[in-house]
C-alpha cells in the first residue's frame, strides 16, 4: 500500500501547528455568578483580577489533533494499492493485452489500470493507453478523466492480437517521451508476438524509460478442433501452465442456447486433453457451440456448422449377390470411405426392393453405385427426396452405361454410339486441377490416381458450369446438377477400383467429405449463390466477443471468401458467416493451435502480480473526523462554561435532525440534493450537439462517434444548424436533457442499465427527447422467427418504458419529407425496417394530402441497418466501413436519412403544416 497526495503543498500548513500550540495553551475562565443586589451593588463587587487559566493538555492535544486532519484533508491523500506506484508528472503509457486470453480476468486488469492512471493523474502526468487490438494509431496522451472513460469503455477482444504493430507504436512513444513510463499489462502468453513487444520493452528502458510489467494469475485454457465423427463428438483442450486446474468440463449447446451435455476431460501431467460426448447422431447434430465451463472467454469456445455434422449415408449397390465380393464389392469401398465422418445404413438383407426403406431411414445422403434401372416406386422415392433436399451421389459402371436414367446432372453417350457408352484408353489419364468454382477447389490432386475408364458426358451447353472434376484432357470426372431442393452428382468412374485407382485413394475421402458437406441446406445455399468463382462473399451473421457470448458482429467485421480457411482476426472475428440456414463457422483457435506461457524471466524482466482496486480517497474520512473533533471541542467548551444546561435541549433537537438525515435513503438525498452542472453540460447547454448512448464495446463506441460527427459535418454544410462535436453519455451518470437527440447502438453484451437510470430514460421521453435505437441486425433478424439478442436486449431495455403505439414509417409520414424527400432510412443495409411512433388514421376529408403527421415528434425511432456504419467515415471524409449491398448512392441516402432524423427533432412536424403542401406536391410530381 502507498500514499499520494493531489495537493503536497498543503502539507506546509502543519508547520503552523507550533504557533497553533502557543495560541491554544490559554482558555478563558469559567466565569463567576455573582448575585445583583439591588442596595448594596458596588459594596458586595469585589475588584480582583483574574489570570486565565491553563488549557487542559489533552484539549489541547485534541485541538492540535484536529488542526493536523484539516491541514492532511486539504491536501487529498489517497491510498494507493500495491499495484501501482508512486508517479511523477512524466507521461505515462498503459499497454494492455486485451484480446480472449485476458477476458477472464478483464475486470480486474481494467480496475488496476484504473488504479495506475488515477494515481498518475494525481501527480499531475499525461496519460496513452494502448490496447494491443487497436495499435493502428499513435497513443494520444490525455488527462486522467478522459482516460479513464477509455478504459472503462474496453472490452476483451475475440482475438488474439499481433503485437507487432503496438512494439512500433511504443517505439515511437519512447523516441518522443525518452523519460515516459511504460506499464505492460500482459495476459501471460507467448502467442501473438509477445517476444517481439518484450524486445521493444527492453529497448525502452535502454533508452531511459521506466519499464513495468504486471501479469495475473490465471492461465487459460481454450478449445480446437472439434470433430463431430460417426462415432462420437471429440474436441481438444488446450491449457496454457499446468498450474492451471487438472479436470474440468466441456458443455454442448444448441442454437436456442440450451445444455445438450456435458463431457468430463482430464489433462493429467499434460497440457492438452480430449473430451469426447457419446450421443446419438440427431443429438450431436444439434449441438452448435461447445464452452469450457468456468472459462469465460472466446477461445474456450468452439463453434460447430453445418460442415461438423454427421451425415446419414444409405449406401445401395448395382451389384447382384451372387457375384458381389465382401472385399471388392463398391459398397464395401463407399462404406469405408464415408465411415470417418458419416453414419452408413446398408439394406437389409433379403429386402426384394431395398431402396424405399432406406430413404425411409430419412439419410441426408443416397449413395448409388452402378445402378441403370430403377423400379417405379424406387425411381418416384427416389425423385422425392431429391426434391425435398437430398444429396443422391451416383457412381458409374457397365448398368448405367447402358441404362437409360434421367436422373443424373448429364446426359450421358449411350452404347451403340460412336464413340460407345464407356472409353478404354492404352494410357490411363490424370486428374487436372480443381477448379475454384468447384467444392473440391483445395483438394491435392495426387500424380498417383488415374483413371483407365469414364462414361463420357454429351457435349451440351452449361456443362463446364456442372463440372465440379476432370481429366488434363477436359473430359469431366464429376458432375452435379441441383434438382429442386437437392442436389445430384454423379462420378463418372465406378465406386470401386475397377476403372480408377481414385476409391483407394485419400483424396475420395476427401471428396465424399466435400459432397456430405453439401448435403441439406449447405445444397441449396450454394444453388442459390451459383458457382463458387462467382458466388459473394459470406457476410458475418453472429460473432463471439472476446468473452464468449455471441451477437452481432462488430462494424470492423468483414465478409469472408467461401473457401475461408484463416484463423480469428479483427476482420473476422470468430463467429458463423454466411446465412443462418448453412452457417459458415471462423473458429476463435485453427487446429494444432497451442498455448504457450511466455517466460518473461528468459528474456530478463521481471513481473509484477496484477491486482485490482482504485486507489482509496482519505479526504471523506478526515473531513468526518474533524467535524466530530469541532463537535467534541464545542461540547467540552459547553462543559467547561458551564453553558451545557442551556444549549441541551438545542444539541439534542439538532442530533435527532442528524440522525434523520442520516437514516433518510441515499438516492432520495441525492434527488433532493441540487447537482452542480459540469463543464461538459454547460457546454452542451450552450451549443447543441448530437450525443450517442455508450456501450460496452469500445469498437461500437468509436464507430458512433465517428457517424455521429460525420453526420454533423453534413448538417453543417448542407442545413443552417451548426452542431458540436457529439459525445457520449452514460444515462445513469450524464444529464441527458441537454441533447435533443440519442443515438442508441443496441449491444448484446452490455449490461441492462439500472432501474434508476431506465427511469431517467423514461423522464428524457417524457420531456421531449428522442432516442434512436439501432439494433444493427438487419442481416441476422428473420420476419416472424425467434428474436435476435440485440432486438431482446432492447424490449428488455423498454418494457419498463412508457412507449407510445409503433408502426414502420409509413412513405408520408413527415420524417421521410423534413429535409429531403426519401423512401426509408439505409445504413449499412438497406433491408431492416425503420419503426416511429403511430400516425392517427388518414383524414377522408383531404386524402391528397401528402404528409401526414402526430401532434408531436416520436419520441422512439427504431431501426436495424445500423445507421452509424453508414455514415461513419474518416477525417479525409473516406468511408469506414463496406454496405450491404453497397454504393455511393446508398452511403448518401444514409446521410440524407440521418439529416432528416436531425431536422424531424429540432423541428417537429411542421412540415405538415398546410402551407408546405404545394411545393411537397411539385416537388413529389403531383
Amino acid at each position: 500500500m502507498g500514499l499520494t497526495f493531489a495537493a503536497p503543498l498543503a502539507l506546509l500548513g502543519l508547520l503552523a501547528l507550533p504557533a497553533i500550540y502557543f495560541l491554544l495553551r490559554v482558555t478563558p475562565p469559567r466565569p463567576r455568578e455573582v448575585v445583583f443586589p439591588p442596595i448594596r451593588l458596588l459594596l458586595d463587587l469585589l475588584r480582583r483580577e483574574e489570570t486565565p487559566a491553563r488549557t487542559p493538555w489533552w484539549l489541547l492535544a485534541l485541538r492540535l489533533a484536529l488542526a493536523g486532519l484539516a491541514v492532511l484533508a486539504m491536501a487529498g491523500p489517497a491510498v494507493t494499492p500495491a499495484a501501482t506506484a508512486s508517479f511523477s508528472g512524466a507521461p505515462l503509457l498503459i499497454a494492455i493485452d486485451d484480446g480472449w486470453p485476458a477476458a477472464p480476468d478483464f475486470d480486474i486488469r481494467l480496475e488496476a489500470a484504473r488504479a495506475i492512471a488515477a494515481d498518475a493523474a494525481r501527480s499531475g502526468a499525461t496519460i496513452a493507453v494502448l490496447p494491443m487490438s487497436d495499435a493502428e494509431a499513435a497513443p494520444a496522451l490525455e488527462d486522467g478523466g478522459k482516460i479513464d472513460e477509455r478504459l472503462r469503455a474496453l472490452a476483451p477482444q475475440p482475438y488474439v492480437a499481433d503485437r507487432a504493430a503496438a512494439a512500433a507504436r511504443l517505439g515511437e512513444f519512447v523516441a518522443a517521451h525518452p523519460r515516459a513510463r511504460v506499464i505492460w499489462i500482459a495476459d501471460g502468453l507467448e502467442q501473438g508476438g509477445a517476444p517481439g513487444f518484450a524486445a521493444a520493452l527492453k529497448t525502452a528502458a535502454a533508452r531511459g524509460a521506466e519499464v513495468r510489467i504486471l501479469a495475473g494469475d490465471h492461465a487459460p485454457r481454450a478449445l480446437s478442433s472439434p470433430q463431430n465423427t460417426a462415432g462420437g463428438l471429440e474436441v481438444d483442450i488446450a491449457r496454457a501452465s499446468p498450474e492451471t486446474a487438472a479436470a474440468g468440463s466441456v458443455s454442448a449447446y444448441d442454437q436456442q442456447g440450451r445444455v445438450l451435455a456435458q463431457a468430463r476431460f482430464d489433462f493429467g501431467a499434460g497440457r492438452k486433453a480430449k473430451a469426447r460426448f457419446d450421443l446419438p447422431i440427431e443429438l450431436r447434430n444439434e449441438a452448435a457451440l461447445l464452452r469450457i465451463d468456468g472459462e469465460a472467454s472466446a477461445g474456450a469456445v468452439a463453434l460447430l456448422d453445418g460442415r461438423s455434422k454427421v451425415r446419414r449415408v444409405a449406401v445401395l449397390s448395382g451389384a447382384s449377390v451372387d457375384l458381389a465380393q465382401p472385399l471388392l464389392e463398391p459398397q464395401y469401398y463407399l462404406q469405408k470411405a464415408f465411415a470417418p465422418f458419416a453414419e452408413v445404413r446398408e439394406p437389409r438383407p433379403g429386402a426384394a426392393d431395398p431402396l424405399p426403406g432406406l430413404i425411409a431411414e430419412q439419410p441426408n445422403i443416397v449413395a448409388l453405385a452402378d445402378i441403370g434401372v430403377l423400379p417405379p416406386d424406387a425411381h418416384e422415392a427416389l425423385i422425392r427426396f431429391v426434391e425435398e433436399g437430398g444429396v443422391l451421389l451416383r457412381f458409374a459402371g457397365a448398368r448405367l452405361a447402358n441404362g437409360g436414367d434421367e436422373l443424373t446432372p448429364v446426359r450421358l453417350r449411350r452404347n451403340g454410339r460412336v464413340l460407345g457408352g464407356a472409353m478404354s484408353w492404352d494410357t490411363p489419364k490424370k486428374l487436372a486441377p480443381f477448379e475454384p468454382s468447384s467444392p473440391f477447389y483445395g483438394l491435392t490432386v495426387p500424380d498417383e490416381v488415374t483413371v483407365t475408364r469414364q462414361v463420357l458426358a454429351e457435349p451440351e451447353p452449361g456443362l463446364p458450369a456442372k463440372t465440379w472434376a476432370a481429366l488434363t484432357d477436359g473430359t469431366p470426372l464429376v458432375t452435379a446438377e441441383r434438382r429442386g431442393k437437392g442436389l445430384i452428382v454423379l462420378f463418372h468412374v465406378s465406386a470401386d477400383a475397377a476403372w480408377s485407382n481414385l476409391p483407394i485413394s485419400g483424396l475420395f475421402i476427401d471428396m465424399l467429405h466435400r459432397i456430405a458437406a453439401e448435403s441439406g441446406e449447405a445444397a441449396a445455399r450454394r444453388a442459390e449463390d451459383g458457382p463458387r468463382s462467382d458466388a459473394p462473399a459470406l457476410a458475418p451473421l453472429v460473432t463471439l466477443d472476446g468473452r464468449g457470448r455471441m451477437g452481432a458482429p462488430p462494424p470492423s467485421a468483414r465478409p469472408i471468401a467461401g473457401d475461408y480457411d484463416g484463423g480469428a482476426s479483427r476482420d473476422h472475428p470468430p463467429g458463423f458467416y454466411g446465412v443462418a440456414d448453412a452457417p459458415v463457422a471462423v473458429q476463435p483457435l485453427r487446429p494444432g493451435d497451442e498455448l504457450r506461457s511466455f517466460d518473461f524471466a528468459g528474456q530478463g524482466l521481471s513481473v509484477s502480480a496484477l491486482r485490482a482496486g482504485a486507489p482509496i480517497d482519505l479526504r471523506p474520512y478526515l473531513l468526518a473526523l474533524v467535524f466530530l473533533a469541532l463537535l467534541a471541542d464545542w461540547l467540552i467548551l459547553l462543559v467547561l462554561s458551564g453553558g451545557l444546561r442551556r444549549v441541551a435541549p438545542i444539541a439534542i433537537g439538532a442530533l435527532c435532525a442528524l440522525a434523520i438525515l442520516g437514516a433518510a435513503p441515499e438516492n432520495a438525498r441525492a434527488k433532493d440534493a441540487p447537482s452542480a452542472a459540469s463543464p461538459r453540460d454547460r457546454e452542451a447547454a450552450l451549443t447543441t450537439r448530437l450525443a450517442y448512448v455508450l456501450s460496452s464495446d469500445s469498437r461500437v463506441d468509436e464507430t458512433s462517434r465517428l457517424g455521429l460527427e460525420a453526420l454533423s459535418r453534413a448538417l453543417n454544410q448542407r442545413t443552417s444548424f451548426t452542431p458540436g462535436s457529439p459525445v457520449g453519455v452514460d444515462p445513469a451518470r450524464d444529464e441527458l436533457a441537454f441533447y435533443p437527440m440519442l443515438y442508441w447502438p443496441i449491444v448484446a453484451s452490455a449490461p441492462m442499465p439500472s432501474a434508476q437510470a431506465i427511469a431517467k430514460i423514461g423522464v428524457y421521453l417524457k420531456q421531449g427527447g428522442t432516442i434512436v435505437f439501432d439494433t444493427r441486425d438487419a442481416l441476422t433478424a428473420h420476419e416472424g422467427g425467434p428474436p435476435t439478442a440485440e432486438t431482446q436486449w432492447l424490449r428488455d431495455l423498454t418494457r419498463n418504458l412508457d412507449i407510445p403505439p409503433l408502426e414502420p414509417t409509413p412513405r408520408d409520414h413527415v420524417i421521410t419529407k423534413t429535409f429531403y424527400l426519401i423512401d426509408g432510412f439505409f445504413g449499412r443495409t438497406i433491408n431492416g425496417k425503420t419503426w416511429v411512433e403511430a400516425l392517427p388514421p388518414e383524414s377522408k376529408d383531404d386524402p391528397t394530402r401528402p404528409v401526414r403527421a402526430t401532434d408531436s415528434v416520436s419520441s422512439v425511432v427504431i431501426t436495424s441497418n445500423d445507421l452509424a456504419g453508414a455514415w461513419a467515415a474518416d477525417r479525409n471524409g473516406q468511408p469506414l466501413y463496406t454496405l450491404t449491398p453497397g454504393g455511393a448512392r446508398q452511403r448518401e441516402l444514409a446521410l440524407r436519412g440521418g439529416v432528416n432524423l436531425v431536422m424531424y427533432t429540432l423541428t417537429g412536424n411542421y412540415k405538415s403544416d398546410q402551407v408546405h403542401v404545394r411545393d411537397l406536391l411539385e416537388r413529389l410530381g403531383q
